[in-house]
């Protein structure tokens, strides 16, 4: 009826059929390499999307910890006490919180943390209890007169003052007449680097002699040997120590020994 018919065998077909075959491969390598661009992308956008939303959630973190409050953690090592938190306004209630959310941890009444910090026990005792003041065998680690680790800390507080809290906490306790309470007292760095109160070389001795039969002997002799060769002894100070905790008989006997 007037139509053309092609033969397939014609070299005019059949170079048809290969050029159509390869604009069809062509077009499926392309629609692959969109598909694979596409899941690419949308794996970056969710990475990108999930990383904002962690930044957004470390600064939502921070600024609900009040500013003034986290000046006030880096003056004091990450420590503060609940009448600091008071002081620049913040509540109970609201330090409460803080504790729920997780941005400070209570380590003991009235004490908080930071918590990356790991709790300096010295100091956090002496933030509760202002009155105990490092002594006997606790003062001879601080001053390097010993090689034994405090298996227990000793303090000296005045005598009427409450113990009961700090025996609990597994301190050992001893008194002193008001009056002599704070006599040779410094300021020693903790292991953490915190600042604690402790009695100084020669009170620590006098100290040590004083309560002799309530401390390990060979930890008071070694104390007093060791003493006795240190560069910034002051024997002067030392014997009018021993005066007035009244140990000037004892004293000299272990100095004949060693001096």
């Amino acid at each position: 009826h007037g139509k053309r018919h092609l033969d397939p065998s014609s070299p005019v077909v059949e170079g048809s059929i290969f050029k159509y075959i390869s604009i069809l491969r062509q077009r499926i390598r392309f629609e692959y390499f969109f598909y694979e661009a596409t899941r690419l992308l949308d794996i970056h956008a969710t990475i990108d999307y999930n990383s904002r939303m962690n930044i957004k959630r470390q600064g939502e973190f921070e600024s609900m910890l009040p500013s003034e409050l986290q000046y006030v953690m880096r003056l004091n090592g990450g420590v503060f006490r609940t009448s600091d938190a008071n002081a620049i306004g913040i509540s109970n209630e609201r330090l409460r919180l803080l504790v729920k959310s997780g941005e400070i941890e209570k380590v003991a009444f009235g004490v908080y943390i930071s918590p990356d910090e790991i709790p300096d026990k010295m100091y956090v005792t002496q933030l509760r209890k202002p009155k105990a003041i490092y002594s006997h065998e606790t003062a001879l680690y601080l001053h390097d007169l010993t090689d034994r680790d405090p298996v227990q800390y000793s303090v000296t507080v005045p005598r009427g003052y409450n113990v009961s809290r700090l025996r609990e906490d597994g301190i050992l306790c001893f008194m002193v007449k008001r009056e002599l309470h704070e006599i040779g007292t410094i300021e020693m760095a903790t292991v953490f680097g915190h600042t604690v109160v402790t009695y100084g070389l020669e009170r620590t001795i006098c100290d040590c002699i004083r309560s002799r039969n309530q401390m390990d002997v060979s930890v008071v002799t070694d104390a007093v040997k060791r003493y006795s060769t240190r560069r910034d002894k002051d024997l002067n100070v030392l014997m009018r120590m021993a005066e007035m905790f009244r140990v000037t008989k004892p004293l000299r006997s272990y100095l004949e020994v060693l001096l």
